[in-house]
């Protein structure tokens, strides 16, 4: 790790857990400045950090603050990520070594998280929903960094699904041919972000997080390289109607298409659109379903330290 500590801070409370063989979840901070409005995102950030504390492990919350690599932000920084919001960079991987360098503040992206992540050590991270193969990709090679990240970086991703504005079939596809398994928590059936449902299924379900960690461990120690992905269905009573919220997204990628939004504008515009097509349910479903994540991440975090 020395060749990181130039960029590399890890917070006392990481790197004690760490040395000591205690459970660590990572988590990101894109959710802190582009995910919701101040001081929501504050909030949500802590109660997430919180909640993997219940469950016997410590948060990591990452992020890059004037240029240095944080893995482990104290709440006075995620209040400052909070309060600047959209001023701060959405750093994804071709993003560091420029932040870095400028001294500049950026949001990690579930790929950025990734690899702080797996330089400081942690194996596992929790956070909403990854990015994926975006709808027409076979038109605008439009492809999130997130999968590339999962088929090369040995941390495990737990989430409810990639987010359902994406193409989850050809996500899917990539995700094999990048060799990721695609476990789902009691369920066969990929879950779709907002509901706990698609018409698509994942590779293999488990039932416990103990036999997410074996596999997971399996995984490490035969050097497979790669990361792993978890899909965690949102809880019953916050899921959305999947024709209802199939119906929002289509609305909201019509109007993307129309104002000629692309690339890393898209997610950010498209879940706004449809926090604002459904009156802001969408938001509390998307809070809900990130408290679930961290809560199994901490305990299959706690079963691999056993």
């Amino acid at each position: 790790m020395d060749q990181f500590n130039k960029y590399l801070d890890v917070s006392a409370e990481v790197k004690a857990a760490l040395e000591e063989g205690k459970p660590v979840v990572a988590l990101e901070s894109t959710i802190i400045s582009h995910g919701m409005p101040y001081p929501q995102n504050v909030e949500t950030a802590l109660q997430v950090e919180q909640i993997i504390r219940d469950n016997g492990a410590v948060p990591a919350t990452i992020a890059i603050i004037k240029g240095r690599l944080k893995v482990g932000i104290s709440p006075n920084e995620i209040d400052y990520l909070g309060k600047k919001g959209l001023e701060v960079a959405k750093a994804s991987r071709r993003d560091v070594p420029i932040l870095t360098a400028a001294k500049a503040d950026g949001a990690t992206t579930v790929a950025t998280t990734m690899i702080l992540a797996a330089m400081a050590g942690i194996k596992v991270f929790a956070t909403g929903g990854i990015g994926g193969v975006h709808r027409g990709a076979e038109v605008t090679m439009d492809i999130s960094a997130d999968l590339e990240e999962l088929g090369m970086t040995p941390v495990m991703v737990v989430c409810a699904g990639a987010k359902s504005i994406l193409d989850l079939g050809l996500t899917l596809e990539y995700l094999e041919t990048k060799g990721v398994p695609v476990i789902g928590y009691q369920t066969k059936t990929l879950p779709a972000f907002y509901t706990r449902d698609s018409e698509f299924h994942v590779d293999y379900r488990m039932d416990t997080p103990k036999e997410i960690a074996e596999a997971w461990t399996a995984k490490l120690e035969l050097g497979l390289k790669g990361g792993m992905l978890v899909t965690n269905p949102i809880p019953k009573e916050y899921a959305m109607e999947s024709s209802y919220i199939n119906k929002c997204i289509e609305e909201a990628i019509e109007e993307a298409e129309e104002k000629g939004i692309k690339g890393k504008e898209t997610t950010p515009f498209l879940l706004a659109k449809i926090k604002e097509i459904t009156g802001g349910e969408s938001l509390d479903s998307n809070i809900q379903l990130v408290f679930n994540n961290a809560k199994l991440a901490a305990q299959i975090a706690g079963e691999m330290c056993k």
